[in-house]
């Protein structure tokens, strides 16, 4: 069984408790327009162009197919571009080849409480290898992670409940017209799903990434907490302020990039303020 992954990130910090490894698979069904990650939404490997290593020498026009006019992601111009400008994103794996990588860093997981988190794109649209995988990390003693958007059907969680430690649960917006607008999906099955998480009372971390102008709000910051009230509450909720770090990547994809701004330190603090606070 293989997965198309795009990048195995060893000794994180960020995704899940103590120091960690993810692996990030490729595909989503989401579009959101600020995802930092747009090479993830395609589950194929794509091609990936550095302009600004590159030297026109024509070497890769020479080896391609299709003359460059299309790409079905061979990978003959990357093997013949002599200055790294050209980058194949996306490598099928088997799952002992994954977990071969993974089991490198067990002496870290077990020192720092860390672990393994399956990340992606959306890592459940590959279900039977996260499956796998998952039963194989648990079956070792790695404490496993899954970090999600949870826009898939329930039936996918039931196959990796046993074998999850921890749901890492991404939530972008309330309001599923928002939602629509900004990720080209409604939230209902997303909402469904972690309601559904929070009332088996599994270990869950929401993750809200924060975009001005799309729920920067104290009304949506209050509608989490109804959420919360209804169906109980998540272990934490970190609230992650949008940043402009992966924006070159759509240049070399050949694409538009996000047009948001980053939210200040002190809209940060009063969001925090907000969903912390008791009052409705």
């Amino acid at each position: 069984m293989e997965a198309v992954l795009f990048n195995i990130q060893r000794t994180s910090f960020v995704d899940g408790p103590g120091i960690r490894t993810t692996v990030f698979f490729k595909g989503c069904p989401l579009r959101c327009a600020w995802c930092h990650n747009p090479e993830s939404h395609r589950p194929e490997p794509q091609l990936l162009v550095h302009k600004e290593k590159c030297t026109a020498c024509g070497r890769c026009a020479q080896v391609c197919p299709h003359q460059l006019q299309s790409c079905d992601g061979c990978g003959r111009c990357v093997a013949a571009c002599l200055n790294d400008a050209r980058e194949l994103c996306g490598k099928r794996m088997t799952v002992d080849q994954v977990f071969s990588q993974i089991v490198k860093d067990s002496v870290f997981f077990a020192a720092s409480g860390g672990g393994v988190t399956f990340s992606g794109g959306e890592c459940m649209l590959q279900i039977d290898f996260l499956s796998e995988i998952l039963q194989r990390c648990k079956n070792s003693g790695i404490h496993t992670a899954v970090d999600t958007a949870g826009d898939v059907p329930w039936e996918y969680f039931e196959k990796i409940l046993p074998y999850t430690d921890l749901f890492l649960y991404d939530i972008k917006t309330m309001d599923c017209a928002t939602h629509q607008k900004y990720t080209g999906v409604g939230n209902a099955r997303i909402l469904h799903n972690l309601s559904r998480l929070l009332q088996m009372k599994k270990a869950v971390w929401v993750r809200m990434p924060i975009v001005p102008g799309v729920n920067d709000t104290t009304q949506e910051m209050n509608a989490v907490k109804a959420f919360y009230q209804k169906y109980g509450h998540p272990e934490k909720t970190e609230l992650l302020p949008y940043h402009q770090i992966g924006e070159h990547k759509y240049e070399m994809l050949g694409q538009t990039g996000p047009a948001f701004s980053v939210p200040t330190t002190e809209q940060m603090e009063e969001l925090q303020r907000i969903l912390s606070s008791d009052a409705p």
